[in-house]
């Protein structure tokens, strides 16, 4: 059994999957769009390029779902919960995602070492999504500076 996440967003699942995909080195598969599916007719004719599913597959054999939501329907943007990436011995790798995801976004907690001896940070992205990343291991020295 695999639990995989998938996000909605409002309007813009295209910029967020490419952002996505340059932050954590994954590539952007199977992207379904409303136009030319039997929603079309249903939609708003903008709205036909938005995309109705897609899977960002990231390294590791790791991937979540997307889409745009459908027009009408509540978009209450993404609280709750928070994307988690664990980098298990690379915390300048863990940075560097870090980093990324926080461009245009805000950092909550600065990525630095903790009590429990990890490096971790926390950041809302530029869409409004919460991220986790942990790095465990040896290969910390330099790194955490926020």
């Amino acid at each position: 059994m695999q639990i995989e996440p998938y996000l909605f967003f409002d309007g813009n699942c295209e910029e967020a999957l490419e952002f996505y995909a340059r932050c954590l080195g994954g590539a952007v598969q199977s992207v379904q769009r409303y136009g030319g599916s039997p929603l079309e007719k249903q939609l708003p004719a903008h709205w036909c390029d938005k995309i109705m599913h897609a899977t960002l597959e990231a390294p590791g054999g790791h991937r979540f779902m997307a889409s745009d939501r459908m027009p009408g329907q509540p978009f209450g943007g993404h609280a709750g919960f928070s994307m988690s990436i664990n980098c298990p011995s690379d915390a300048a790798h863990g940075e560097r995602i870090f980093r990324g995801l926080s461009e245009g976004g805000m950092v909550t907690m600065p990525f630095t070492v903790t009590f429990w001896g990890a490096h971790f940070g926390t950041l809302v992205d530029r869409f409004g999504v919460g991220w986790m990343v942990n790095c465990d291991g040896a290969n910390t020295a330099g790194c955490g500076t926020g």
